[in-house]
């Protein structure tokens, strides 16, 4: 993927490694493999959470987020997490664990580039504020929808995202233009200083080393779903 180092993310010393004279370089990285389930594991345990269950197995864990059990323990030693044998892990504690490993106990300001059906209904979602991403900003190019007012934002033009990007401190911004608009809508939240890019828009985008871009494309889904229709619906030979 553009902009990834492959390099994995180096897991922040805690209070009681740093009393013990643990450093951060005496620490395994966390493989991107890794952090790309720990959100699958992070929903499997809010939704455990809510229904008051105090532990989980990691066979338990394994069947919610979707893999095998021995990826689920071998994941979570990277966070230093391993569970007690015949009880599992404190749902509560991995919770935490996990939120602090992906940054979900920081306020992350938000911009949403490109107000069209996708973007306007991107900035009508609720469930980024819940997981700590606050949406700060909407940016379109077209006049006849910069001004319109989406619950508590107004659309703001693009020709004002440097600005806006250093005044918000936007991090994080989400591409929904057309595929047309894409690249260079790109560039220019790089050059305003955003290094976090989640890009909806139907084009494949550049972005320099240090900058971190990853790529929805609901089209792709749907097909690799309609793979798996095509065999269901199709009788079996002999």
């Amino acid at each position: 993927m553009a902009g990834s180092t492959g390099r994995g993310t180096r897991i922040p010393v805690r209070p009681w490694e740093r009393k013990h004279g643990l450093t951060a370089s005496s620490r395994r990285r966390i493989p991107e493999a890794t952090v790309a389930r720990l959100p699958l594991y992070y929903r499997a345990l809010m939704e455990t959470g809510e229904r008051q269950v105090a532990t989980i197995s990691s066979e338990r864990l394994a069947e919610l987020a979707g893999v095998n059990a021995a990826k689920v323990r071998k994941d979570l030693s990277y966070l230093g997490s391993y569970g007690t044998r015949g009880v599992g892990y404190d749902v509560e504690y991995l919770l935490h664990e996990i939120s602090r490993e992906l940054g979900l106990t920081r306020d992350w300001p938000v911009a949403i580039v490109g107000i069209g059906n996708l973007g306007r209904a991107l900035a009508n979602y609720r469930g980024f504020g819940a997981r700590g991403f606050r949406v700060v900003a909407l940016f379109d190019a077209d006049p006849a929808i910069v001004g319109h007012q989406i619950g508590d934002l107004a659309v703001e033009s693009i020709d004002d995202l440097d600005r806006i990007v250093a005044d918000r401190k936007i991090a994080i911004a989400i591409l929904a233009t057309p595929a047309s608009a894409a690249q260079d809508v790109s560039d220019r939240l790089v050059a305003a200083g955003v290094t976090s890019i989640l890009n909806f828009a139907p084009s494949v985008c550049s972005v320099p080393d240090g900058v971190s871009m990853r790529k929805v494309d609901l089209a792709i889904e749907l097909q690799i779903l309609s793979f798996y229709q095509l065999r269901r619906s199709t009788p079996k030979a002999g």
